[in-house]
């Protein structure tokens, strides 16, 4: 008796875990469907991969978008299970396809269009269903469909992308026959539009900025960064092709407001140095975000 509490300690970060996970995939999901009944589907509109398949099969049959949708998505299902990590992925996968089949039928008779201005529900329709996808992604998930194979031809050295890209191209050619190319190209509007948006939602707003400087004083500086700014610094070894001179390059990230304290002292030890500035998309680690939590996996104890 006395041994199930502490099991239960060790036990529920695991399980809090997979709850949130599975609470963004069920949230994530809603928000696709909202999409597709707000925006798309009244305006036929079609969206890329197999929901673009389900919405050019709704057109000609008038079968329930939904129930198209979870058809396509089983025999996809199935090679996932065999192929691409088991039922860890399948799980999250059908909770996906089965909220987001279900969902969009569901919810069309209580929900009204926002707008018929082409321009209006194509692109707040990619806004919405890119957040959507974005946070089925943050929960580790997919919607299935185009997905489920990008990642199947990968194990035969084709890249993701490139697979998305050509399937998103034959279901947009489709379109273009059954309603025409310009619903095709205000689709691509849309498409282009939830990409964005789920860039945003996985890599966050970038306030970040990554400095490579070559200085002739390059300690002084270090020190000036960790003591007035309070950030750490790297040094790289680097090599002038001209000069043949090692050298070392300090690498310093900082957050957005910080990089003119960081060219002031730049400028105050050392003026002709030489100073790259770029965004960082994604900074994880101390003095940032923390590195996202693995799926069933336990936090790491707080360093002393």
């Amino acid at each position: 008796m006395s041994h199930r509490p502490r099991r239960l300690v060790i036990i529920w970060p695991a399980v809090r875990h997979t709850l949130q996970t599975y609470a963004l995939i069920g949230i994530g999901t809603l928000l696709v469907a909202l999409a597709n009944d707000l925006f798309l589907i009244p305006n036929n509109v079609f969206s890329g991969g197999v929901t673009g398949i389900a919405l050019i099969l709704n057109h000609y049959s008038g079968a329930p978008v939904g129930v198209i949708f979870f058809a396509c998505n089983v025999p996809l299902l199935l090679a996932g299970l065999r192929w691409l990590g088991g039922w860890h992925f399948v799980a999250r996968t059908l909770f996906a396809v089965i909220v987001l089949s279900v969902a969009i039928d569901a919810l069309r008779p209580f929900v009204t269009p926002v707008t018929h201005d082409p321009l209006l529900y194509t692109l707040y329709g990619g806004l919405l269903g890119g957040v959507g996808e974005g946070l089925v992604f943050r929960g580790y998930g997919t919607t299935g469909g185009s997905d489920i194979i990008a990642l199947l031809l990968r194990r035969r050295g084709v890249p993701i992308n490139q697979t998305l890209i050509g399937f998103d191209a034959l279901v947009y050619a489709g379109a273009a026959l059954v309603l025409g190319a310009d619903r095709a190209l205000y689709a691509l509007i849309g498409s282009y539009a939830a990409g964005r948006m789920v860039a945003l939602i996985q890599e966050g707003r970038s306030d970040t900025r990554m400095a490579y400087i070559i200085s002739s004083r390059p300690d002084d500086l270090a020190a000036r960064i960790l003591t007035d700014l309070g950030r750490g610094a790297t040094f790289l070894r680097g090599s002038g092709a001209y000069s043949g001179n090692d050298q070392r390059v300090l690498l310093v990230v900082v957050r957005q407001p910080e990089i003119t304290r960081v060219t002031d002292l730049i400028h105050e030890l050392d003026p002709h140095a030489f100073v790259i500035i770029s965004e960082a998309h994604t900074v994880l680690g101390e003095g940032f975000r923390p590195l996202p939590l693995p799926p069933g996996s336990r936090p790491a104890p707080r360093r002393p």
